[in-house]
């Protein structure tokens, strides 16, 4: 009698298994308000950092004009 062969199932990673938990706690509603939020922060973190650019080109402009 031979032995079943045996399958190679890939263990999820820690972030899969975050996924797998966060679906199940959380209804469709706040998983789409969280993922708002984060585009939200994202969003923020790139208008600052076009400020600070603006920032710098308009001061070097100011300093070339002196």
């Amino acid at each position: 009698m031979q032995a079943a062969p045996v399958r190679a199932t890939p263990i999820p990673s820690f972030t899969d298994a975050l996924r797998a938990v966060e679906s199940l706690l959380m209804s469709s509603g706040q998983r789409t308000a969280r993922q708002n939020a984060w585009t939200s922060v994202l969003e923020d973190r790139r208008r600052a950092k076009d400020r600070v650019e603006a920032q710098r080109v308009l001061e070097q402009a100011l300093a070339t004009r002196h």
